[in-house]
C-alpha cells in the first residue's frame, strides 16, 4: 500500500530523495490549505549534509486563506519511516486536507 506525502520544503531536493530513499520520486504540484510557512534553524548534522541548508521552512495552522505551495508524493511505509527518521524533532507528522482534495502526510511544526 502506498502512503501521498506532501512536501513544502528540503524533502522535493532531488539530493535529499537520493540520500533519503535511494530514488527521485514521482509528485505533482498540490497545496495545503489553511497553514502559513515560516523558517526553521536546524542544527541536526545528517540533516544539514543532505539538504545544503541551515534554515528549512516549517508550516503551522494559519487562517482559511492561507496557502502553502508543494508537492504531493507517492511513497512507501518503508519511505515514510526514512522521512520520520530525516524530520527533527522541531516537526510533527500529520495527516492533512490538499488542496486538491487529496489527503497527505505532512511535516509540521511540533
Amino acid at each position: 500500500m502506498s502512503e501521498r506525502l506532501f512536501s513544502y520544503g528540503t524533502l522535493q531536493q532531488d539530493e535529499v530523495q537520493q540520500a533519503s530513499f535511494g530514488r527521485l520520486l514521482k509528485g505533482a504540484p498540490d497545496a495545503l490549505v489553511g497553514w502559513k510557512q515560516e523558517m526553521v534553524e536546524i542544527t541536526d548534522p545528517d540533516v544539514l549534509a543532505k539538504s545544503g541548508k541551515r534554515f528549512h521552512p516549517i508550516v503551522m495552522q494559519g487562517d482559511a486563506q492561507d496557502r502553502v505551495l508543494g508537492m504531493v508524493f507517492e511513497i512507501t511505509a518503508e519511505e515514510l519511516a526514512a522521512a520520520d527518521r530525516y524530520e527533527v524533532s522541531d516537526y510533527k507528522r500529520v495527516s492533512a486536507k490538499l488542496a486538491s482534495g487529496l489527503t497527505a502526510w505532512v511535516y509540521v511544526k511540533a
